[in-house]
């Protein structure tokens, strides 16, 4: 079954956007050879929007804290547009260096990730903490 997504995208100076998301940016990625860099992305969503034209797509990256983000941005010389209040976030663009923008924003929307995260704390909280740490102790038990 699905198990990712792989996201393309198309740059005037391919170069130079790949270094902007492994030095600026600090995704961390795999070399698949001769400069071809394949970055990790965080977890994502997918919505589907309706639409009377013709059928499109946007990729959008999101942030927890647009002020933190814009002023990081803005201290490493990144453009950046003025962000805008919608009523499902905090919107604001980059520029790229290749000049090509790439969409931020701050959700303030349902989420499934954030009931992704919330499963994920659950199952790292304390009764995980002791599981683990009576397992490692059972392990070093049976070393001596």
């Amino acid at each position: 079954m699905i198990h990712g997504s792989h996201v393309i995208v198309y740059s005037k100076d391919s170069e130079a956007d790949r270094n902007f998301f492994r030095d600026v940016l600090g995704y961390s990625y795999a070399d698949a050879g001769h400069g071809w860099l394949i970055f990790a992305l965080p977890p994502a969503e997918i919505a589907f929007h309706p639409t009377e034209g013709a059928s499109s797509h946007e990729l959008y990256l999101m942030c927890d804290d647009m002020k933190r983000f814009l002023g990081e941005m803005r201290a490493q010389g990144v453009p950046v547009a003025e962000p805008s209040e919608e009523r499902w976030g905090v919107l604001t663009q980059i520029t790229l260096p290749s000049g090509g923008k790439l969409g931020v924003y701050e959700p303030r929307h349902a989420s499934p990730l954030k009931k992704r995260a919330a499963g994920a704390a659950q199952k790292t909280g304390p009764k995980a903490s002791k599981k683990a740490a009576k397992k490692k102790a059972s392990k070093k038990a049976g070393r001596r």
